[in-house]
């Protein structure tokens, strides 16, 4: 049992339901708000652990919610999304959202962007050095890289992308988020397209159906935190 608070945020009592009752079988101690204002009032004053947070509030845009929390807070923050809300999508992670799950969505993958989201807090002050996933090992102290057994040969700009998505593994990172990063200027989508594609020819068994890096179209790049082969 976790033991761990997550703030409900849904103006719909069907999906507060869900939530409440999958959540709580899970462990967690459930919290819940209908609108913007009691949301940021529990933030606040109960401190959850994490948040669920619904963009569609009848008071006030859920991306308004992200800005007034980011202000001041480091909780973690998995909105729900409609299928075609990409850009909202885009917005809240560039806003300072953890994750997102669409609605509909499965229980499982609900879960796995929570705990995803938890680990990432849990690590934020001091990452380890090595990062291992499926076949793919990163040492960011000695900086090699390993797929499949073997060392592999990253250009500057390759190790660069490779190491900040190893710093937020698991969680999506928007192509905004990664060219303010790594490009002070004149980087462009398509131009981080190219080195996404040369990695994946580099780490990847199968480069046309990566499993490491992956895709979330229209909005950015994941890497996958997958278990370690023995």
């Amino acid at each position: 049992m976790t033991g761990q608070s997550v703030l409900i945020v849904d103006d719909e009592p069907p999906i507060r339901r869900l939530l409440r009752t999958s959540l709580g079988a899970q462990g967690y101690r459930t919290l819940e708000a209908a609108t913007a204002a009691d949301a940021l009032a529990r933030i606040a004053a109960d401190r959850p652990d994490v948040v669920i947070l619904d963009l569609g509030l009848p008071d006030r845009d859920g991306l308004d919610v992200i800005r007034a929390v980011r202000a001041s807070n480091t909780v973690p923050i998995v909105v729900l999304t409609s299928r075609e809300a990409e850009q909202a999508k885009v917005a809240a992670l560039d806003l300072g959202a953890d994750d997102y799950v669409t609605k509909p969505f499965g229980m499982d993958e609900l879960m796995a962007r929570l705990r995803t989201a938890l680990r990432h807090r849990l690590a934020q002050d001091g990452a380890a050095a090595t990062f291992r996933s499926g076949d793919l090992e990163v040492d960011l102290v000695r900086r090699y890289v390993r797929a499949r057994g073997a060392e592999i040969k990253l250009s500057p700009r390759e190790w660069d992308i490779l190491t900040l998505m190893v710093a937020h593994a698991g969680r999506v990172l928007t192509h905004r988020f990664i060219l303010g990063r790594l490009w002070s200027a004149g980087g462009d989508v398509q131009q981080l397209r190219v080195y996404v594609r040369q990695i994946r020819q580099k780490i990847e068994a199968d480069p046309e159906r990566p499993r490491h890096i992956l895709t979330e179209t229209g909005v950015g790049y994941r890497l996958a935190e997958q278990e370690t082969l023995p």
